[in-house]
């Protein structure tokens, strides 16, 4: 249980005696006092060119607090500062740890009884038309399981999610009645349907921020040139919107302009009489945006995305409350770190490598300046990155961490030695196979031979 490891974490006790009584520990702090003097070594034959990797970062030479100032090329503009999360948001995950077995469902979907803290909350759902009226399917499990939730169903439009747990429907608790009983008291009550979710919130999927991208003609108000221009726009999972002129544009070269979205007013427009018009007001500044669509379908997809990203809901997944907490922590208090060590990191805009003491940990890798150092500069969330071992320029043997998709960025870390690169590897492959895409963990789920109820 995850939150029962923060906590865990949070009384774990930092002083060099108590870590000093565990063997394993003393073996971990000589290894890391033989590399310290391997980097010194390094440094001093870097001096005279003996070294073909360049070092920003020098031991010993970073307090705490230039270590917060130091830019790892990671921060993508949302609120985890220091960390790089654009794919964990762009998706639902699920974490099932250790349990891989493909026999096994994931933990977060599993029937085996484990205590778990529960945040409920009331979803009403108003009766729609059609011999499934709600949109949404229970899934037959001790509690009861929301296994889908149909797109653009009033079930959806309620706040209703994949992963709730039913408690109460229209005011009589379910937690213990077979689900084909709660599926038809939810039928014989009204037209609307008043039910008690929770979620466990130590294994919940995180909701995924709003993405959305396509070409929109956009108002131009300058005093010289006035009409609509064709522009290439993306809405990213941090929630700001970033438009170029042409599509080839994106990742290339820097967005004409950058507008935050959380707090603007979004709705459609007919003040100027033309068809698919809607209007961006954003929170600051006194500027209003219109923006025309092609079809109503496109305007009604670029409304929804835009005022999810407007009205974001601010709730932490908890395993990035427990990250967030971890960088408060020196690396030897990070409790059972799956790798430890140096790695170099590669700035491309820049064309050097940056080292870093490096903790791998639950499929975060946490970047520290040295040993020493409080709290980590930053890291990157490892969910759904390919690792593979590539040849990079002079460097025969470099990590290369792929994302799934190209909108993404590619990071590229390297080892002291081709060794040390394979146990790297090692590592970070079965930190990031403890994660699950959440669409994957429902169908793993309902392939199971149980009974499941359509609503």
């Amino acid at each position: 249980d995850l939150k029962s490891e923060m906590n865990k974490t949070r009384k774990l006790p930092l002083k060099k005696d108590t870590r000093a009584s565990d063997s394993s520990q003393e073996d971990a702090i000589e290894q890391w006092a033989r590399r310290r003097k391997q980097f010194k070594d390094s440094k001093k034959c870097s001096s005279t060119g003996g070294s073909s990797i360049t070092s920003t970062i020098t031991e010993g030479s970073i307090n705490s607090e230039d270590a917060r100032s130091v830019d790892l090329g990671l921060y993508s503009e949302n609120d985890d500062r220091g960390f790089y999360t654009e794919n964990f948001h762009s998706a639902s995950w699920v974490f099932r740890g250790d349990d891989v077995s493909p026999d096994n469902s994931p933990r977060c979907l599993s029937k085996r009884p484990r205590p778990v803290a529960i945040r409920e909350r009331t979803v009403k759902i108003s009766k729609g038309t059609g011999n499934y009226p709600w949109g949404f399917r229970i899934q037959f499990s001790k509690p009861i399981l929301v296994t889908e939730v149909d797109t653009n169903s009033a079930a959806e439009e309620a706040g209703l999610q994949v992963g709730d747990i039913l408690i109460a429907v229209n005011g009589t608790d379910v937690t213990s009645m077979p689900h084909s009983e709660a599926a038809n008291l939810a039928r014989k009550g009204p037209d609307i349907l008043t039910m008690t979710v929770g979620s466990d919130i130590s294994r919940y999927p995180n909701t995924p921020r709003p993405t959305c991208r396509g070409y929109l003609h956009k108002r131009t108000q300058s005093a010289i040139l006035k009409g609509w221009r064709k522009r290439w726009f993306v809405l990213k999972h941090n929630g700001y919107l970033h438009y170029y002129k042409h599509k080839k544009d994106e990742g290339k070269c820097r967005p004409l302009e950058v507008t935050k979205l959380e707090g603007a007013e979004i709705g459609v427009d007919t003040s100027l009489g033309k068809p698919f018009v809607f209007k961006c007001i954003p929170q600051t500044g006194n500027r209003i945006f219109y923006f025309c669509a092609t079809s109503n379908q496109e305007m009604k997809r670029w409304l929804e995305a835009m005022d999810k990203a407007a009205h974001p809901v601010h709730q932490n997944h908890v395993w990035v409350d427990v990250t967030l907490h971890n960088t408060t922590l020196p690396p030897l208090a990070i409790k059972n770190p799956e790798c430890l060590g140096l790695l170099h990191q590669l700035d491309r805009s820049k064309d050097v490598w940056i080292q870093h003491y490096c903790i791998l940990k639950d499929g975060c890798l946490y970047f520290y300046a040295t040993l020493r150092s409080t709290p980590a500069q930053g890291g990157l969330y490892l969910q759904g990155y390919i690792v593979s071992e590539q040849s990079l320029g002079s460097k025969r043997s470099v990590i290369e961490l792929k994302p799934p998709s190209e909108e993404f960025k590619t990071f590229y870390l390297c080892a002291d030695n081709v060794n040390e690169n394979k146990r790297w590897i090692t590592a970070l492959k079965a930190s990031i196979n403890k994660w699950l895409p959440l669409h994957q963990a429902i169908q793993d789920f309902m392939n199971r031979p149980l009974e499941e109820t359509r609503m």
